[in-house]
């Protein structure tokens, strides 16, 4: 989950990034992470900067966007690096709007659709073959209680495999760019991308249509990604999000 970024003082590794140019925090998470993009007019990119977290590492973003970006339009790395305040993420900027910016917000059917179908274009594009993460059930579990989270035991039994894919990992509506024709430009924030069911994705690109436009719309990102609702797959996707 995202949100507005509050006043506050921008890091001076992001600072010297910028060079002199112009920026703009633009989006906060809930580890304290803030984006931030840089004006430059001869190359425009983004800043990601987060405090050390035992939950998100820039760098494993960083590898990931490296090898997404062979099959999918993703933003390119232009750096990243980390210091005793936090980690940092460079990239290009694609020219292009979040899902969940105004105009997109003001028009829920298009932006929505637009969402299902990308995320049914990324798994469609990712070679599961050829990724080396897994985003599976056991592996989020053991990553959520070496972080001293207590997970229910009943989440180690996951429902059957519906169908393998290369997931985003966090496809909450944000993450998605549009053009200004509606259309998908573009998928940011591939931090946890990894091999695993696509309801993993799924559930969490419909829930995330109840937290950015309203409630209603589950069933139209579903119908646009191309798949009926699945209530034991979402039951248990929602729950392992939340527990993890």
């Amino acid at each position: 989950m995202t949100a507005a970024v509050p006043p506050g003082p921008i890091p001076p590794v992001v600072l010297a990034e910028a060079s002199g140019a112009t920026v703009t925090p633009v989006w906060l998470n809930d580890a304290g992470g803030v984006t931030y993009v840089v004006d430059d007019a001869r190359s425009p990119r983004f800043v990601k900067w987060q405090p050390h977290s035992a939950e998100i590492s820039l760098r494993d973003e960083a590898i990931r966007m490296r090898w997404a970006v062979g099959f999918l339009t993703v933003p390119e790395v232009v750096s990243h690096g980390s210091d005793t305040d936090g980690q940092w993420l460079v990239t290009t900027a694609i020219p292009a709007r979040s899902a969940v910016a105004d105009e997109w917000i003001a028009r829920p059917a298009v932006a929505v659709a637009a969402v299902g179908r990308g995320l049914r274009a990324l798994h469609e594009a990712l070679p599961v073959a050829q990724c080396p993460w897994s985003w599976a059930p056991a592996e989020r579990i053991e990553q959520a209680r070496d972080r001293g989270i207590r997970v229910p035991a009943d989440l180690e039994s996951a429902p059957s495999v519906d169908r393998l894919v290369v997931c985003h990992g966090d496809p909450c509506c944000p993450n998605t760019l549009l053009g200004d024709d509606g259309n998908v430009a573009g998928h940011v924030d591939l931090g946890s991308l990894g091999v695993a069911d696509r309801w993993a994705d799924i559930t969490v690109a419909a829930m995330s249509t109840l937290w950015n436009y309203g409630p209603g719309w589950s069933d139209h990102l579903l119908a646009a990604y191309g798949v009926a609702p699945d209530a034991v797959r979402m039951d248990y996707y929602q729950r392992l999000w939340d527990n993890t």
